[in-house]
């Protein structure tokens, strides 16, 4: 029997589709108990049940952003916040956070 393999590729917050290319960071981004490999893109950031943080470790090349709050007057399909708004808190390449708020994960 014939498989198909294919890598899974974030999608575009904006509007559901495949992400554009752009150059995938090397390593790993772990968000929870989810590991990335060179990840690329937007990723959701789930809360928990119970109320715990979740770990993020960006073990890549690039900065990661941690989208923690969209703008009120937007739909949530709306696009996350630039890096430099101040609800955003950014991860230098091997820095780790436990946090209990945020959207998303994006890359660069």
């Amino acid at each position: 029997m014939r498989r198909r393999q294919k890598t899974l590729a974030p999608l575009d917050p904006r509007n559901g589709l495949p992400a554009s290319p752009e150059p995938p960071a090397s390593g790993f981004l772990t968000i929870g108990g989810t590991t990335y490999v060179d990840p690329a893109g937007s990723y959701p950031l789930d809360h928990r049940i119970d109320g715990s943080a979740t770990l993020i470790i960006n073990d890549t090349d690039h900065p990661v952003t941690i989208v923690t709050e969209r703008h009120r007057d937007h739909p949530a399909t709306a696009p996350p916040p630039p890096a430099d708004h101040p609800s955003s808190l950014v991860l230098a390449p091997g820095e780790r956070i436990e946090t209990r708020r945020g959207d998303s994960v994006r890359i660069g």
